[in-house]
């Protein structure tokens, strides 16, 4: 199998790679990430997903191209829609590997967004099948999640850079603003209350 993994950063791939190269599967890590936001960060998770393709003697492609601007002007609108920005994201990196892998040979792409506990798993799902029918390649789906704790363990003994937020803007401020989870926790509260007097 010609195999496409996109990679989020490089702690994520510790666990999908092993799995796969269990499994006889070497894939190449491609790295496309342009919600990740301050330039510092995004240059740290694309130093680390280098340095552990390295490491691990693994192919890697990377679009270096620090897309904020674009980021932003898909996000900003998605704020306030049903599925909201996350979806926004995940479609645009999801679409961009099956695309990329279509138009380089490669047969197939999964993602490392399958190993996060923290994303939603059956919305990506979702979204990488609909692009892999959309360009032709296939989707190879595997719940990486199983591996959590073992991708962290290892990512600690490569010496990766860990981050503490998704990626972007608004997870960082979700992350690090006591007075945005202080109104998130009173939502919250409300809307639990609410259910209960239905």
């Amino acid at each position: 199998m010609n195999l496409l993994m996109h990679m989020c950063c490089g702690p994520c791939s510790c666990y999908p790679l092993k799995k796969l190269r269990f499994d006889g599967i070497e894939p190449t890590g491609y790295f496309f990430n342009p919600n990740i936001h301050p330039y510092q960060e995004w240059d740290e998770r694309l130093q680390n997903a280098r340095k552990f393709a390295e490491l691990m003697e693994m192919k890697f492609i990377a679009d270096e191209t620090y897309a904020m601007r674009d980021f932003l002007k898909k996000a900003l609108p998605a704020e306030g829609t049903k599925k909201g920005r996350c979806c926004m994201c995940y479609t645009w990196r999801l679409e961009q590997a099956a695309k990329y892998a279509a138009e380089h040979g490669f047969d197939s792409f999964t993602s490392t967004l399958f190993y996060s506990i923290y994303q939603q798993h059956d919305l990506m799902r979702s979204v990488a099948q609909r692009f892999a029918k959309e360009y032709g390649v296939s989707f190879y789906y595997e719940d990486f999640r199983i591996g959590w704790q073992e991708g962290i363990d290892r990512s600690k003994e490569l010496g990766l850079y860990r981050q503490s937020y998704c990626g972007c803007v608004f997870s960082e401020e979700e992350r690090y603003s006591r007075a945005l989870r202080k109104i998130q926790r009173k939502e919250n509260k409300e809307k639990k209350r609410l259910r209960l007097m239905a």
